[in-house]
């Protein structure tokens, strides 16, 4: 590496600065988790720049339903629209940068979106943060929910709606073929690299992103404009909801439960939340700040045991035995816990009728 850059201090002085390898590949992923903004969001989205909020380091992946980590990818970051975004960091040195670490990255792709489930994410989230639901609110946007974020990043995993970026000090044209091609054929997974080149001189340091893989069939297939958010309500929660090819039954069942819980909520029970999602209409039913359940247009519903903040470790407990009652099926409280409970209810006999009690237990437990 022999490129130079060229900084003029305040005091008109111009300084080159000579690109550097990093003395180490560990040093690039401590500035990438310190620095999230290295991962040049902006340039993957100029008209919804993406922001990073870093999950965990060597963030364990399983190969199998409740087994250990098989893998460990270096960085897990969710970005705003809780994408979950894996990024494998090597130097250029490294000869794994080309074929090797590309089947690696496939492999816990393959893998997370299967066998990683939502709440193994929130533990890593919150181990060794003094704070992390304050941490959480400082990165969504106003008024935004905890609960529905989660949620999102559950269904943003089932759905294969993943990022795999490559991070090195150099990507080498190889990678760069590579990536522009997987980029091109996979939706609506994304794959990316990130070159960031080390710029040092007189005492100084800089570091320059570049995002490579964002050809433009790439980007026509994948863009849908402002990833701007909206605030749902009834009448359009309902448009969704009938919009949608489900059983007859189905949309029955969600309506039934919306008009029930709009009853609870007239008689001052409960207060209704209307989700913020982009495609998926939302709307989450609480008590005194707890959220017990919450119901999407796309007729999935969650039990929101991670949101069961005022009740007492027996009550929970007691809350989670019996809606397992109610439904046949063993269920024990979880915390951080977002079950979706769907076709338990819809298959059962009377189905929303035991949901609507259970909620009228919990309720009871709540005051």
């Amino acid at each position: 590496m022999t490129g130079e850059i060229f900084l003029i201090q305040n005091d008109e002085q111009l300084v080159a600065m000579k690109e550097q390898k990093y003395d180490s590949e560990d040093l690039l992923q401590e500035l990438l988790a310190k620095y999230p903004n290295l991962m040049a969001g902006d340039q993957m989205d100029s008209k919804s720049p993406r922001r990073w909020l870093l999950i965990s380091r060597e963030a364990s992946i399983p190969d199998e339903e409740g087994g250990g980590g098989r893998w460990s990818v270096d960085h897990l970051f969710l970005d705003q629209d809780a994408i979950p975004t894996l990024v494998e960091v090597k130097r250029s040195s490294d000869t794994r940068i080309r074929r090797e670490v590309v089947g690696q990255m496939l492999d816990y792709a393959a893998n997370a979106i299967v066998y990683w489930p939502v709440e193994t994410i929130i533990a890593k989230f919150e181990t060794n943060r003094d704070d992390p639901e304050q941490i959480l609110s400082d990165f969504l946007e106003q008024d935004a929910d905890q609960e529905e974020f989660w949620q999102k990043v559950k269904t943003n995993l089932r759905a294969g709606k993943i990022r795999l970026v490559f991070v090195a000090d150099e990507i080498s044209s190889e990678l760069k073929r590579i990536v522009e091609f997987l980029n091109d054929q996979m939706d609506p997974a994304e794959v990316l690299a990130v070159e960031i080149r080390q710029y040092l001189g007189e005492g100084l340091k800089t570091l320059v992103p570049r995002v490579i893989g964002l050809t433009e069939e790439a980007q026509r297939k994948k863009s849908s404009g402002p990833r701007a958010t909206k605030r749902w309500d009834e009448a359009t929660f309902r448009k969704d909801l009938n919009s949608r090819n489900l059983e007859g039954e189905k949309i029955k069942d969600i309506e039934t439960l919306l008009e029930q819980s709009k009853k609870l909520e007239a008689e001052g029970v409960i207060t209704i939340t209307w989700g913020t999602g982009k495609e998926t209409g939302s709307f989450t039913v609480k008590r005194n700040g707890n959220s017990f359940i919450s119901i999407s247009s796309n007729a999935d519903i969650w039990l929101s045991m991670g949101s069961w903040k005022t009740l007492t470790l027996e009550n929970k407990s007691i809350l989670a035995e019996q809606l397992g009652k109610k439904f046949a099926f063993d269920l024990e409280y979880a915390d951080r816990s977002y079950p979706n409970i769907a076709e338990k209810v819809f298959s059962a006999d009377d189905g929303v009728t035991k949901l609507i009690e259970w909620l009228e237990s919990a309720i009871q437990l709540a005051d």
